[in-house]
């Protein structure tokens, strides 16, 4: 992920990671990034149930919990093995995490372990009286998945009253004392939202936003066409920059951030060497702090199922299950090719990846999106929008070949 607040408006220097030794172990949620050891932050899909259908859903959520769920007792040990592995942060998921009955009891004992947890949510089950159940449990923070205001987000949601009704349950949140914030997924049928959704981060007093990049997986790949173009995405990302920035000046300091697409990294980079930014140097040296897209080393998923993948869109590669061996034993585990590579991605890769100037700051992008789309798990990501000048490749008649073809031209079946 881009903390765009933190980059672009200064509130996190290079100094303040150093600081705590760069160990995630001991730095505060808003500098995990920044983490040396990368131990892996896990998402854990609790369930595939889910009370909505959203068209975009990579677990592709169903109605009703599945018979292969891990059990409560198989959780606590799954917890116990995270916590004693250095796990900083939980991420209980799903489908919807609150359709499974010992949510709260799960996410209080991975707390009680030394873990951070927080929750990914559609937020239309946070009544008040649960809301108060996840603040006393000690709950780190609650992510609300927002697609665009009432009429745009019930239709990705496929339930009339899904705005309204996670409007409410953010309302709760707020109310009980829990960090919230919102989850915003870009693609061509709600990029126009983005400015609404800063207005609404404003009017409800809401302290973080994420931003995320369509990935190819689940019901999403059937949203492949939807996604922005490169030109569409360069706008959209000025866009949030923008408002970012807006925000900040007039004193409202909301933490903002991108996901799923590391090329916006080295954008920002150059938008501030543009405009002589005199911070630029600073951060293009926490961008390689931050190392790019770190799917297999330090960011993790565990199904329902207890299969363990690269990161919650690869769910069609299993590194092995943790009802067979703790997840430590299977992240430590390098006789698996592709684990082994995935800890260093950069070798690997190929196309304009390969050649890429700002490698080092990306690591490679999103392979299970290159994977998507052609085919083969180390070619270019597809999604990347930074011309070939900018990536520093030679091309003395300035042809932007990336830019003038076809993103999608192979798609591969899911």
């Amino acid at each position: 992920m881009i903390g765009i607040s933190k980059l672009y408006c200064g509130t996190v220097e290079p100094s303040d990671a150093l600081r705590y030794g760069r160990r995630s172990s001991e730095l505060p949620s808003h500098l995990l990034q920044f983490s040396q050891d990368k131990k892996p932050v896990v998402v854990w899909n609790v369930t595939q149930a889910c009370n909505l259908r959203c068209i975009h859903c990579y677990a592709r959520a169903v109605t009703h919990r599945r018979e292969r769920e891990i059990s409560h007792d198989q959780g606590l040990a799954l917890i116990d093995d995270l916590a004693s592995f250095g796990v900083p942060v939980i991420l209980f998921s799903g489908g919807e995490p609150l359709m499974r009955p010992d949510l709260v009891q799960l996410a209080g004992y991975a707390v009680r372990c030394g873990m951070r947890a927080v929750i990914s949510t559609n937020g239309t089950l946070i009544s008040e009286d649960k809301a108060r159940e996840l603040r006393d449990i000690g709950l780190s923070y609650v992510g609300v998945s927002l697609d665009g205001m009432e009429a745009v987000n019930d239709r990705f949601r496929g339930k009339k009253g899904a705005f309204r009704d996670a409007l409410e349950g953010i309302r709760n949140c707020r109310k009980a004392g829990i960090k919230v914030g919102l989850r915003f997924t870009i693609n061509r049928m709600n990029a126009a939202e983005i400015p609404a959704i800063f207005e609404l981060l404003e009017r409800e007093a809401i302290p973080r936003v994420c931003f995320y990049h369509l990935v190819y997986a689940g019901r999403g790949s059937d949203l492949v066409e939807e996604d922005l173009g490169t030109g569409e995405t360069r706008r959209a990302v000025d866009v949030i920059i923008d408002k970012t920035k807006a925000l900040h000046d007039r004193g409202i300091p909301t933490e903002v951030l991108t996901v799923d697409n590391h090329a916006d990294g080295p954008y920002l980079y150059l938008r501030m060497l543009r405009e002589k930014n005199p911070r630029a140097e600073e951060v293009r040296h926490l961008l390689e702090m931050n190392e790019g897209n770190s799917s297999g080393r330090g960011f993790g998923c565990v199904s329902w199922d207890g299969s363990v993948h690269a990161d919650q869109f690869w769910r069609h590669y299993s590194f092995g299950n943790v009802l067979e061996r703790p997840f430590s034993r299977i992240w430590s585990d390098l006789s698996d090719p592709l684990m082994a590579k995935l800890k260093d991605k950069k070798p690997h890769v190929k196309g304009r990846c390969a050649q890429c100037r700002w490698l080092d700051i990306c690591a490679g992008n999103f392979r299970v999106r290159a994977e998507a789309v052609t085919g083969d798990i180390w070619e270019a990501d597809p999604a990347c929008y930074l011309t070939d000048r900018e990536i520093g490749l030679d091309s003395a008649d300035a042809v932007d070949s990336h830019n003038r073809s076809n993103r999608f031209p192979t798609m591969k079946p899911a």
